[in-house]
């Protein structure tokens, strides 16, 4: 069977490689391709990597053009989406099924719209089902609930990049009760991309080639209430996890290192092996690559997640140890923040709503060098 898919946003970083994504997925039809800015130009023009979609006019973002598929990606700008959606809603006649949604911006991810209102600063759209396959829910060794909820669903949040890097990394120790979740730092290497095509001064090559900066500090990044949930899912008391967050923009188009530390409870510190009782939740959790989760591999002890090696890909790779003298366990995760950190998250979580195999399209290898 053969789906049809339309793309809003299409001329964006994270609707690019939705598009790129979905050129090679067997089961996709790729249809309207659609941007308000840009409407009337050739997709060629904004995303000449994809040249078999290059002579594709981009037409303006309404509901009628995208009602008509089974299934619209939006990925649009944080507060766009929840309009959209309100549209296509409003469009459905006679009762007919309307496309499933899938939202790569921020408008449906987040459950709590005191939250929402905090950090966004505008009326809450709803949450839609959280597009995280891998999510663990507590009391789970292994992710379940998350995938039997989009199986189930028309309405896929995808999660913010960052979001999927600190959660990946910190979420089985959290779940296993080996890690303190009132006292996490999250230190991230981020690349430009995460911060779309917007021409800001900052952005520029002359202030970032040869520079790292700091962003969203103190506590303001709007992905910082998102991680929080996503632990509390994973088993932390709510109201309890204590996070600070700190992004670092350096110089690479993509990618996301994220180095997340927390103090390790007495089970760990009182264990006849530490080490091996620490790493045991990641284990359950994701696996050994070829058997485990198919788009997170915990790497072999001793190695250490890169950014590089998983650029252009659906994969996030994990690790995690012990720091004795400094009594805190140390996750890292690596994942392209336009690949597994946006649009092979949407393309999976899709996946899964229409009743196919989750990494059908995917690629899961890394470019190199």
């Amino acid at each position: 069977m053969t789906w049809t898919i339309a793309v809003a946003g299409a001329t964006g970083y994270a609707g690019g490689e939705v598009l790129r994504i979905l050129s090679a997925h067997p089961d996709l039809e790729i249809g309207a391709l659609t941007a308000n800015s840009s409407a009337g130009t050739l997709l060629g023009a904004h995303h000449p990597h994809l040249p078999l979609l290059a002579d594709r006019v981009v037409e303006p973002t309404d509901a009628q053009r995208l009602r008509g598929h089974d299934a619209v990606v939006l990925a649009l700008p944080h507060g766009a989406s929840g309009a959209v959606a309100r549209a296509l809603e409003e469009a459905g006649t006679g009762g007919a099924a309307g496309p499933v949604l899938v939202d790569c911006g921020a408008d449906h991810r987040l459950t709590s719209a005191r939250a929402w209102s905090r950090f966004y600063g505008t009326e809450h759209a709803g949450a839609w089902t959280y597009g995280m396959p891998e999510l663990l829910h507590a009391g789970e060794d292994t992710a379940q609930t998350q995938r039997r909820e989009l199986a189930a669903t028309d309405r896929i949040a995808v999660p913010g990049c960052n979001v999927t890097a600190v959660t990946l990394a910190a979420q089985p120790g959290v779940g296993a009760g080996l890690v303190d979740p009132t006292r996490v730092t999250a230190v991230l290497a981020v690349g430009y991309s995460g911060a779309g095509k917007a021409l800001k001064p900052h952005l520029s090559a002359a202030e970032a080639l040869g520079s790292a900066q700091p962003y969203a500090v103190g506590g303001t990044h709007r992905h910082i209430p998102e991680i929080i949930q996503n632990l509390e899912v994973a088993g932390a008391c709510e109201g309890t996890v204590g996070l600070s967050f700190t992004p670092v923009l350096v110089p690479m188009s993509r990618g996301i290192l994220a180095t997340v530390t927390a103090p390790v409870t007495p089970a760990v510190l009182d264990a006849p092996d530490p080490e091996g009782t620490l790493r045991a939740p990641w284990e359950r959790a994701y696996g050994h690559p070829g058997t485990g989760e198919p788009a997170v591999h915990l790497l072999p002890e001793g190695t250490w997640p890169v950014s590089g090696a998983v650029t252009g890909s659906g994969l996030a790779t994990v690790q995690v140890t012990l720091d004795r003298q400094a009594g805190v366990a140390t996750m890292v995760c690596a994942v392209d923040n336009l690949g597994k950190g946006t649009a092979s998250a949407a393309v999976q979580s899709l996946n899964l709503a229409l009743g196919r195999p989750e990494t059908t399209g995917l690629t899961l290898q890394g470019v190199a060098p």
